[in-house]
């Protein structure tokens, strides 16, 4: 036999003894997903008829409490306080199983699980996020900075609108992810991304035009500066969240937000002013729009809408902000009379 055909034999050989231990790995890798889908399913249903029977228990003892004796009472207290926690509880499971996708992935994705079963994807993922969200701000604030100081062209000022469409609306998609993997942004700090998503929609489709140039040089310069304060925001707040992650005070899945929120009350509440200008900018965008929609030679719906869009950004913003501020000062005032 020749020796090449005798090479090719032994290769031949361990090549087939590799392939049928990669069937049998296959078929255990099978059969351990059907298993970890038959546990999925089965402890969904479990945490469904567990807050089910909880609603219940917990109106149960709130019938009990009434009346009772100071150690019964002592006992149910004790019960409600772990019913509290349950929610909590639930929450962190449900973060790694299949969750049914909300109204807006279901638009965009159909109903794929996005759900990531590790803790590492979850985290790798989030991070993801972050360094997308500041690569993408810093390149809109030096495409701002050259539109601003060095061009006065229509089709570039439409294509820095349009990688802010595309910007927020990957944004929102990305949100809606890491929310169903457990992630604790909501509220109008995810709303207000559909609104700028919007916003910069509309400010693409404005003709070029008197109207146009008049407003362009306020807007470039207020998108110049919001890119400026994000990218603070980005920097300051990845710096807080690691910190309080590792003291235990955070989420690992918690995320920087384009705006101020409860746990950046110790550390970054320099960033105040910066954020305050900023709203109160936009409400100057907003009053600035509606009046040349007043003027006689306004034929463009843009002006009104781009007037209303910033009035919204501006009331969610300033209003969050300002309640989140709010409870936080009344929670320090109340601090020192409870000791």
């Amino acid at each position: 036999m020749p020796r090449d055909l005798g090479v090719v034999l032994e290769e031949w050989k361990c090549l087939e003894e590799e392939y049928q231990q990669l069937l049998e790995t296959h078929r255990l890798y099978l059969e351990k997903l059907e298993e970890i889908s038959k546990l999925q399913k089965n402890c969904s249903s479990t945490i469904l008829s567990q807050r089910s029977k909880l609603k219940d228990l917990s109106q149960l003892v709130k019938k009990c409490s009434k009346g009772s004796l100071e150690e019964d009472a002592k006992t149910l207290d004790g019960i409600n306080e772990k019913i509290k926690t349950r929610p909590n509880s639930f929450f962190e499971m449900e973060a790694f199983l299949p969750n049914k996708n909300g109204l807006y992935l279901s638009l965009v994705l159909g109903n794929v699980n996005v759900t990531l079963l590790s803790k590492q994807s979850k985290f790798s993922y989030k991070d993801e996020y972050e360094k997308f969200k500041l690569c993408l701000t810093v390149i809109l604030l030096l495409f701002s900075f050259m539109c601003y100081f060095f061009t006065n062209y229509r089709f570039l000022d439409a294509i820095l609108n349009f990688l802010l469409v595309w910007y927020y609306c990957t944004l929102t998609l990305r949100e809606s992810i890491l929310i169903t993997n457990g992630s604790r942004i909501k509220g109008w700090w995810v709303f207000h991304h559909y609104i700028s998503a919007f916003l910069s929609g509309v400010m693409l489709t404005w003709p070029d035009g008197d109207l146009y140039k008049a407003f362009r040089n306020q807007f470039l310069a207020y998108s110049l500066y919001q890119n400026f304060v994000q990218c603070l925001q980005c920097y300051y707040q990845s710096g807080c969240l690691y910190r309080l992650r590792a003291l235990g005070e955070r989420h690992n899945m918690d995320l920087t937000v384009e705006g101020f929120q409860s746990w950046m009350w110790k550390g970054l509440t320099f960033l105040l002013p910066f954020l305050f200008f900023g709203h109160f900018w936009q409400l100057f965008n907003s009053i600035s729009l509606f009046r040349m929609s007043r003027l006689p030679d306004c034929k463009e719906w843009q002006v009104g809408m781009c007037g209303l869009c910033f009035l919204i950004l501006f009331m969610g913003n300033f209003f969050t902000t300002v309640a989140v501020v709010r409870h936080k000062v009344k929670s320090r005032i109340l601090k020192p009379k409870s000791l």
